[in-house]
């Protein structure tokens, strides 16, 4: 069997899309896994492909780019050149260039096509060449409701809808993992507010939907009863934005600064920050389709808080309810976080939401469509073989009736 899959950037599939854990796993099983990306061949990730078995082709595909629709010709020739029985597109732009690379494409038989959903797109044109495959794949029940209230604005709507939550590498993520002495002298070397001190760590950066403002009514709130409690920002602090600024300028008016420590985003330490704090928070104020983060501390055995909607109630309801807060105030947050503060409860080991899990379903959809494909590539060359057949025994029965008449 041969798999396609075709993806703007390899930047964020490290930990959502499992590139390169499931190529490895097609490549262990005798598949060939073929790789589209706009990285350049050099890039660290490119040779970690390809060090794994994938064959690695660079092809511009960004997001929203008019420049790719250049890319057309080059992919229509690489389809031509490898014949996969499946193409597997991870965003939108991809879809489009795929969608017009198919159209002329020399191939022995028609690839099944698959997709995947990672987030509440909005259901518009630009997201129709992504929705018009063989098989879609959500990343959660919340997607999979969303897309569903809207199949009936959907012109051409996917033929088959498939949930496989995203996974946590459980090797690289092990239950009750410990940082190491090094990296907590390094830590508080470079950060020695964080000595003796509780840290509630917000994974993620400053913007308009992830909730940031809900970090100065809990400090506000628990400051008193717990004044070693000290919040961690995966974010830079000089990086400016009007909702940066905004916020920094309210933890300042309050004189909250002594309570925030910005880590910056672009980090290769996250397993740590994870392990480390005492707690983890899930306050995006726009529905989450993934979580991963969340994913990652519950692995890890950390606590975590989140709001009880779409990817979070999802997690956490089978894994952590006491981390949920049912209503979107800053009283239920502050009261779930003081539970958690005074009464900590590690989340249990689980074998939900694994990368292998994920693995598994997604081979098992590849299998399946690589064999319906095969199943009517066969009954086609069956069909025509019967009417070729057909067909010359009609012109014998024509011949010898010529040849009885005298002809």
């Amino acid at each position: 069997m041969k798999v396609m899959r075709l993806l703007s950037s390899l930047k964020h599939d490290e930990s959502e899309r499992g590139i390169f854990h499931l190529g490895r796993a097609l490549v262990k099983r005798g598949h060939t896994s073929i790789i589209i990306s706009s990285a350049d061949k050099e890039h660290d990730l490119v040779k970690r492909l390809e060090r794994d078995g994938n064959i690695y082709n660079q092809l511009s595909l960004e997001k929203k780019s008019w420049l790719a629709l250049r890319q057309v010709l080059p992919l229509r020739r690489l389809i031509e050149k490898h014949q996969p029985d499946i193409i597997h597109i991870h965003s939108r732009t991809p879809a489009w260039i795929l969608h017009w690379a198919l159209k002329g494409a020399k191939v022995k038989r028609k690839p099944k096509l698959v997709a995947t959903m990672y987030g509440f797109y909005p259901l518009n044109n630009y997201s129709r060449a992504l929705l018009n495959v063989d098989r879609l794949i959500t990343v959660s029940d919340s997607v999979s409701d969303y897309l569903m209230q809207g199949l009936k604005e959907l012109k051409n709507p996917p033929r088959s809808i498939t949930r496989i939550y995203r996974g946590v590498d459980t090797r690289s993520f092990p239950y009750r993992y410990n940082p190491s002495v090094y990296w907590l002298r390094r830590t508080f070397a470079e950060y020695p507010e964080l000595e003796h001190k509780k840290w509630l760590l917000f994974p993620t950066i400053i913007g308009q939907e992830y909730g940031q403002e809900w970090l100065i009514d809990v400090v506000g709130n628990l400051g008193e009863a717990f004044p070693n409690i000290h919040i961690i920002i995966m974010d830079d602090e000089s990086r400016h934005g009007v909702v940066h600024d905004e916020f920094l300028q309210r933890v300042n008016a309050l004189e909250l600064q002594d309570k925030f420590t910005f880590i910056g985003s672009k980090r290769n330490d996250m397993r740590e920050w994870l392990a480390a704090a005492n707690l983890v928070l899930g306050l995006a104020n726009q529905p989450e389709s993934i979580g991963i983060n969340i994913l990652q501390a519950i692995h890890l055995g950390t606590p975590v808080v989140g709001w009880n909607k779409a990817a979070f109630n999802e997690i956490l309801r089978p894994l952590y309810p006491q981390g949920l807060v049912k209503e979107n105030t800053a009283y239920a947050l502050c009261k779930v976080i003081r539970s958690q503060l005074e009464n900590v409860m590690r989340p249990s080991i689980t074998d939900k939401f694994t990368m292998q899990q994920m693995i598994d379903e997604t081979l098992e959809v590849y299998s399946t469509l690589y064999d319906a494909n095969q199943l009517s590539y066969s009954d086609t060359f069956i069909e025509k073989k019967r009417l070729k057949k057909k067909r010359s025994k009609t012109y014998d029965d024509k011949d010898s009736r010529r040849i009885v008449e005298g002809e």
